[in-house]
């Protein structure tokens, strides 16, 4: 009877973390969405109020910061490519994801190529998972 139920709640614990992930991982995609389509109002709702955004060169935006680069046109995300994505899990509501990213941004004129790491942090509000941090930094050579 032990062994059963044991088994019941590994796998029950199994499935809820799998779904999570597949929840994270859609938030992530939906971000990476929202900001090639320059969609200020879907990133919104896909961010934390308490956002702190990190730029690999050192930046540091605030959620209002952040979605004015995508409102004003500041920047111009051409591609946004993700490789090597690995998701973690601190409890049910707090999630970490590191991935590298190959970017070209257009900004100023110019096409910047990025190739850089991240790390974000995402927190489940109200149901949904929003994005709460995120550093980027850049690759060792």
């Amino acid at each position: 009877m032990k062994t059963t139920l044991t088994l019941f709640l590994f796998f029950s614990l199994s499935v809820a973390f799998a779904q999570a992930e597949k929840e994270v991982e859609t938030a992530v995609q939906n971000l990476k969405t929202a900001m090639l389509a320059e969609d200020a109002p879907a990133l919104k709702t896909l961010t934390s109020e308490n956002l702190s955004y990190g730029h690999s060169a050192g930046k540091i935006e605030n959620q209002k910061e952040f979605l004015a680069v995508f409102s004003e046109g500041k920047t111009d995300y051409q591609t946004w490519d993700i490789t090597e994505q690995e998701i973690k899990f601190h409890g049910k509501k707090l999630a970490m994801v590191r991935h590298k990213v190959s970017a070209e941004i257009a900004s100023n004129g110019n096409i910047n190529n990025l190739k850089i790491g991240l790390l974000m942090v995402w927190v489940k509000e109200k149901g949904d998972w929003k994005l709460l941090a995120r550093q980027a930094f850049k690759l060792p050579v």
